[in-house]
């Protein structure tokens, strides 16, 4: 039939509308065809990226939850690239696979209950019938077998009674004096420095809901409403504002910053649903033996917020890939500093949701794991270095292997699809590049954000919790008190004994130079953390 049309169509002359008209068809029905096979590549493409995202589920839902990465793991793709290109195995680092700190020989054996702690001796003799040797000879004490044991006694509840002398002149029965009261971290109200510290401890370093600790109380016999316990808390935030406001001036000073931001739900708030999500905004930095940690509550997650954070800050701002810091970052000349441990993730991410028969993907996946791996491992050998000597080991072993990297991510990106597990990793390591990259020109920076979100660790906790703030004021308040609570760990300080020193010592600071004394860097670090074993004022 074909031969027909052919023939037909070599005896018309070209012009003939029969002609004419099978041209036309022809031409409609390639272009059909080609719009055909796109949609046809189109929607492999799709099924791909889906049948990648169940598998990552997958993994998520029922596998291990570690990002660890064993190079070995990479022969289970039986990759056809290996021979070729593929990171020899025995260069890989497989130091890392094992838990930072680990040893081989463990040490084993009960470890010693701490020498401050009280103690109390309990004698186990023997019956007097008993201490004679069969002959009937008496026997003599040669020694003692010592055990301890821990015990623990609940909650001590105690009132503290403030007795006010008066005074009057006996003669004129006037001229009446009253002692002043002391002043309280809340005016007017029957909660000491201890118990706002209990409740304070409880909540953001325990993760203990309002409502619980209410419940808590009860069963001891004290009743105190949740919603007085909520009262309380935002007091204690605004309290310490003075301190927090010097926290951040001291942050703002130094020019090493990190910066990260997660979610919080506030159920009162103006102009938005219950169900709407707001921003606590977590900042870490200040210099050596100074270290400071900030939340801070916003409603957005919007540009002006790090532009308001950021205002008076030059130097180094170290983030993931979220494109709202990048304006303040050019507006006021900040240096950015990615985050390889994002950059690894999507790696990680890549190489759990690939299947046995995806051997190439894997293979790019694992890849660009093992060069990251590298990378880790030479930060885990210059860790204990002064920053100078961390800078010329980054010059003398990183900085070779980035140039490594780049030229395998080069050849490698035109090789996978962009919409890939392992096309966005790769495209997310090109586009951040310059961010990644740049902690190799100081030796204080680090290698990723990892600090800040250990940092925000102790929130997420918490969240999971007591799930939601219920006002904008619960939820500054919240990010006050996170922020002293963790700064004072990072100076090692025991925060439950901190916060009942500042409450009790900050409603009577009177100048600048009082408060600054109750920051974390200036107490005695020994007198706060070693209280416990002293008796300690019942004020």
């Amino acid at each position: 039939m074909k031969q027909g049309i052919e023939s037909t169509k070599n005896a018309l002359p070209p012009d003939h509308p029969e002609v004419l008209e099978l041209v036309e068809k022809n031409a409609r029905l390639a272009n059909e065809k080609a719009a055909l096979e796109l949609n046809y590549q189109q929607l492999q493409a799709k099924y791909a990226a889906l049948l990648e995202q169940i598998r990552l589920f997958q993994h998520q839902r029922f596998g291990a939850s570690s990002e660890k990465f064993h190079p070995d793991q990479q022969d289970l793709f039986n990759e056809a690239e290996a021979t070729a290109e593929e990171i020899p195995l025995e260069e890989a680092d497989d130091a890392l696979s094992a838990p930072e700190g680990a040893s081989s020989a463990r040490k084993r054996g009960r470890k010693a209950l701490p020498p401050e702690l009280p103690r109390i001796e309990v004698i186990h003799d023997l019956p007097e019938e008993q201490r004679h040797c069969p002959e009937g000879h008496e026997l003599k004490v040669i020694g003692e077998e010592v055990s301890e044991q821990l015990d623990i006694i609940p909650a001590k509840i105690q009132v503290i009674r403030h007795i006010r002398k008066k005074y009057a002149c006996p003669c004129c029965e006037a001229h009446v004096k009253t002692a002043a009261a002391p002043e309280q971290p809340i005016p007017k109200s029957n909660a000491s420095p201890g118990l706002l510290a209990w409740i304070v401890t409880s909540k953001f370093l325990d993760a203990l809901p309002l409502y619980r600790q209410s419940g808590m109380l009860q069963r001891i016999g004290i009743t105190i409403a949740r919603g007085t316990l909520a009262a309380w808390v935002i007091r204690c935030g605004e309290l310490i504002q003075p301190l927090i406001n010097l926290l951040r001036e001291q942050l703002l000073l130094y020019d090493i910053q990190q910066m990260d931001e997660t979610t919080i739900q506030v159920l009162k708030e103006t102009g938005k649903k219950a169900q709407s999500k707001s921003y606590i905004w977590v900042q870490r930095g200040g210099p050596p033996g100074r270290q400071v940690l900030l939340f801070t509550y916003d409603s957005s997650r919007g540009q002006h917020v790090a532009d308001a954070l950021l205002a008076d800050y030059q130097g180094y701002l170290q983030t993931d890939g979220y494109g709202g810091y990048d304006p303040v970052c050019a507006n006021n000349e900040l240096i950015q500093v990615g985050c390889f441990a994002h950059a690894r993730r999507k790696f990680d991410e890549a190489l759990k949701a690939q299947g046995k028969g995806r051997a190439i993907k894997a293979g790019k996946a694992s890849k660009g794991l093992i060069y990251i791996q590298k990378l880790y491992r030479i930060e885990k050998q210059i860790k204990d270095l002064e920053p100078e000597e961390r800078y010329q080991e980054r010059q003398q072993q990183a900085v070779p292997l980035f140039d490594e990297i780049r030229t395998w991510l080069d050849k490698s990106l035109p090789q996978v699809p962009p919409t890939s597990l392992t096309g966005k990793a790769l495209y997310y390591l090109d586009n951040q590049w310059d961010k990644l990259i740049c902690y190799c020109k100081d030796g204080r920076l680090e290698i990723d954000n990892n600090a800040t979100e250990r940092t925000i660790r102790p929130f997420v906790i918490g969240r999971n919790n007591w799930l939601f703030a219920d006002t904008v004021e619960g939820a500054r308040a919240s990010g006050n008190l996170y922020s002293l609570i963790e700064t004072v760990k990072a100076h090692d300080l025991e925060p439950y004994r901190y916060l009942r020193h500042v409450f009790k010592e900050l409603p009577r600071a009177q100048s600048l130079e009082e408060i600054e004394q109750l920051l974390p860097w200036h107490v005695d670090k020994e007198q706060i953390n070693n209280g416990w074993a002293k008796k300690v004022d019942g004020v």
